[in-house]
This record gives structure tokens, C-alpha cells and sequence, in this order.
């Protein structure tokens, strides 16, 4: 039987080094399972492994869509399956790499099938959120589906953006749609979950937003900043640069601020791995 290793982890865990070390033992390729090291430009404050790092393994799924494009946990089951498929006509084994916790699962234990959304919804509900703000679509969501609305992060604006089309596409509620049942895969999965104890996690999460800074941060963010209103761009290190630049806060306090949100995001994590793993 075909196997699929799945190295997972909290952020600055150590995820892509093994991954690549444990491709290198099995001769084979990597699948990317990070939301955010899929899109093109935005190669630091993502952490995308560099050509040294990655030891001439291949990566897919990584620096691959322009930044306004959509994706979703859906389309990445879709994606990864499809390219596992053609990794194991060469291989035993494949690996995937990646603490996005909606990705990982979906390729783990398989996503519900929702309906497609049609550009025809899709596009102007991004235009009326962009022209609205947060606020407006968290209203469109609770009026709904006032249970989903209930439950879901409403800091997570990717998540809520999804549950709106997909009640605007279906005529129901996103709610209704959710089985939470396992599909069952034709592959072995052997699941391998990275963690340190915290203090030194944090230590290596505080170290990592430093590099980043050294390696050229600000000016990354410098030049996707007339994009900020992208989904793609919603993510730590660029908001928190994003508000440094509205003059919302300082240099020093928008890097503090990126090590304090980006292990807050790592607990998130931590959680989810209990909980699922």
C-alpha cells in the first residue's frame, strides 16, 4: 500500500527540515500544506524554504498562485491528492508538509462535498466585502446561518468569506452541509507531529520573526502594501508592517507585535494537534 507521511507541527517547529530530510530517505517529493507559502511573493514573512534548504527535493503547491488568487482547504484536498497520485506511480512514499490546520485535515480525514461557487457569486461578494469591511460580512453570515455564525472564528475572515458563498451557492446553510463524517482513504497515513516545550518554541518563534526582519521584511511588505485588501495578504507579519506604515504604531512595536500574534497562532496550533492528534 501506498503511504503518505504527514509532518505537522506549531510554527517554527523544525516541520520543513524533517520533511526534507525524511523526502531525501525516501527519494521522493514534497506537497506543501501552508495557506500562505502557496502564493507567489510574499517568500519571507511566509517562511518559504530557500533552494538551500530544500536539497534539491522537489516542492509543490509552494509559490505557485498570484496573490489574488482564490484557494481553498477543498481545492488543496483536490490538488494534493491529485499530485500524491503521480508521486506514488514513481514512489512508495509522499510526504506533506505544513501546519494549516483546515489543509492537513482535509487531506487526512477528506473535507464535506459543498457546491462549487460560481464566479458569478463569488466575485461581487469580495467586492461588497472590500467596499464594507469585516463587519458587514459577519452580519451577512449571521443572518444565514446564525449557527455556523455562532461556532466559527470571527477573526477568521477566510472562513467567514467561505461560509457566506456557500449559503449564497447552496440556498442553505453552510451548517447543513457540514457531516463531519471521515472519508476513508486507499493509502496509509503516518502522521508525525512536531513540538518543543514552549518556552524554547517561543525562543525559536522570537528568533525567526528577527531573521525575517533581517532578511528584508519591510521591504516585502512595502511592495504588496497597495494589495493589502487581498485575503492572501491577511496574515501575520504583514498586518501587523501593514499598520506600521498607517503610522498605527512603531517599527519596534509592529515586530514585537508579529512575535507576540505569531505565538498566539502556535497555541492555536498546539490546540488543534491535541485535539486532533
Amino acid at each position: 500500500m501506498k503511504k503518505l507521511i504527514v509532518v505537522t507541527g506549531p510554527t517554527a517547529s523544525g516541520k520543513s527540515d524533517l520533511a526534507v530530510k525524511l523526502a531525501l530517505e525516501h527519494d521522493t517529493e514534497i506537497i506543501s500544506a501552508d495557506s500562505r507559502q502557496i502564493y507567489k511573493g510574499i517568500p519571507i514573512v511566509t517562511a518559504v524554504p530557500d533552494e538551500s534548504q530544500r536539497m534539491g527535493v522537489t516542492h509543490h503547491l509552494m509559490e505557485c498562485l498570484p496573490l489574488d488568487a482564490y484557494y481553498s482547504a477543498a481545492m488543496f484536498e483536490e490538488d494534493a491528492l491529485k499530485i500524491a497520485t503521480e508521486i506514488w506511480k514513481k514512489r512508495d512514499v509522499a510526504i506533506v508538509c505544513g501546519g494549516s490546520m483546515m489543509y492537513v485535515d482535509a487531506l487526512v480525514y477528506g473535507i464535506d462535498e459543498l457546491p462549487t461557487v460560481p464566479d458569478s457569486i463569488r466575485l461581487p461578494l469580495m467586492e461588497e466585502w472590500k467596499e464594507n469591511g469585516d463587519d458587514w460580512l459577519r452580519d451577512r453570515l449571521k443572518a444565514l446561518d446564525p449557527e455556523y455564525y455562532s461556532k466559527v472564528d470571527l477573526a477568521n475572515m477566510k472562513r467567514v468569506f467561505h461560509a457566506v458563498e456557500i449559503c449564497m451557492a447552496s440556498g442553505t446553510t453552510y451548517t447543513s452541509l457540514r457531516t463531519g463524517k471521515r472519508k476513508k482513504r486507499d493509502f496509509e497515513i503516518e502522521k508525525i507531529v512536531l513540538n518543543l516545550p514552549r518556552e524554547a518554541l517561543f525562543d525559536r518563534i522570537n528568533q525567526r520573526v528577527l531573521r525575517m526582519v533581517e532578511n528584508g521584511l519591510e521591504e516585502e511588505a512595502r511592495r504588496v502594501y497597495p494589495l493589502r485588501h487581498l485575503n492572501s495578504l491577511n496574515t501575520v507579519g504583514l498586518k501587523e508592517m501593514f499598520a506600521y506604515f498607517d503610522g498605527n504604531m512603531d517599527f519596534d512595536t509592529a515586530v514585537a507585535r508579529i512575535q507576540k500574534n505569531t505565538r498566539v497562532y502556535a497555541k492555536k496550533q498546539l490546540t488543534w494537534i491535541k485535539t486532533k492528534y
